[in-house]
């Protein structure tokens, strides 16, 4: 068994399960703003009030599996992206300070104040976020030292900008056809307006960002050609299995295209849980194409090929991976249940009682 491999889809499978839920719980707070009156606010906001934090355990477990297995991808990450990073931390300590604030005093401005928090708080991070993924898709300016060689504005460039808008529209949508399913009466026909509205937006800005991507990076494509294009390495597991990985790539461009399809159409017959369920596999299916196109490089370096950082080069040992292997085997399986009996509890339209938000 290939460690390294295995570990590159352990890493990507939580990414996706942080993507999935964190993304419609950034996208209620975005939308979090235009409720109407006080008692709509406080739905949106009790609507993801019992598993928000139980969402963000999935990107914690994520940077504790990338430490453990790919140490070097971790510390060149951090350590060069500290700034952004902070940024990110603040947004995310904003949003939860307001869902825990906000109903504390009865005062109109005390609680637009928080509410303009939690909202801003969900955009910048939903937007911090789109960027990050650009920025892994373009390279960075990575040296033979393994460190980071650019400055904060490299990071900000019109590709990462339109990534980042890209991400903030997906979690929007993501985050409407949630409330179809948390929502009631006039609030959640307005959740469906939302969700058909940005609906139209996102295939107007996925169209650009995957003509972009084509552009600036078009060997992101070299793992869904069947071998007619050269591969980004030439590690012998990439060479022999070039047609298996074309195979699954070019399945998850069909999963891709249908489920979109398929989110207008449930949503045109009110079948709102199919429609969450078509949107999160969409946003799996993307990120899926996100790592197929760098597989198996993991951060892709500007100045030389071979200072790029790949799930070979910048792994732990052998050892280490196997053994972290099996406590991952242990561990997730908890991860997955809380998540499972979590959602299974708190099913259902959100209610307001004297233990709300």
């Amino acid at each position: 068994m290939d460690y390294n491999v295995v570990w590159f889809l352990i890493v990507g499978f939580l990414l996706v399960g942080y993507a999935i839920l964190d993304g419609f719980d950034l996208g209620v707070g975005a939308w979090h703003f235009l409720g109407k009156t006080d008692h709509e606010r406080r739905i949106l906001m009790n609507s993801i009030g019992p598993v928000w934090d139980g969402n963000e355990v999935w990107l914690v477990t994520a940077g504790g599996a990338l430490f453990a297995a790919f140490p070097d991808v971790y510390a060149t990450a951090f350590s060069g992206f500290y700034l952004p990073f902070m940024f990110l931390l603040f947004a995310l300590i904003f949003r939860a300070v307001s869902i825990e604030f906000r109903s504390k005093e009865e005062s109109k401005t005390w609680r637009n104040f928080w509410d303009w928090c939690f909202s801003l708080g969900s955009i910048v991070a939903a937007l911090l976020f789109g960027i990050a993924i650009g920025n892994v898709i373009v390279g960075f300016e990575i040296g033979s030292d393994k460190e980071y060689q650019g400055a904060f504005l490299d990071l900000v460039s019109p590709y990462t900008v339109l990534t980042g808008i890209f991400n903030v529209i997906m979690f929007m949508m993501h985050g409407a056809i949630y409330l179809t399913l948390k929502t009631e009466g006039d609030l959640q026909k307005r959740a469906k307006k939302w969700a058909s509205k940005t609906y139209f937006v996102f295939l107007i800005l996925y169209a650009f960002v995957t003509a972009f991507t084509i552009f600036i990076r078009p060997e992101m494509l070299a793992n869904f050609s069947f071998g007619m294009m050269e591969p980004s390495t030439n590690h012998p597991l990439i060479i022999n299995h070039q047609i298996f990985i074309s195979v699954v790539a070019w399945s998850i461009v069909l999963l891709n295209a249908l489920a979109i399809l398929n989110i207008l159409r449930a949503l045109t017959k009110n079948k709102f849980l199919q429609a969450f369920v078509s949107s999160a596999l969409m946003m799996a299916a993307i990120i899926l194409f996100f790592a197929l196109g760098l597989f198996p490089n993991m951060m892709v370096s500007t100045l030389s090929p071979d200072f790029s950082l790949d799930i070979y080069n910048s792994s732990s040992s052998d050892y280490t991976l196997k053994t972290m292997f099996v406590l991952a085997l242990i561990g997730m399986p908890f991860v997955i249940a809380y998540t499972t009996i979590i959602y299974w509890s708190y099913r259902g339209v959100t209610k307001i009682d004297e233990q709300s938000y």
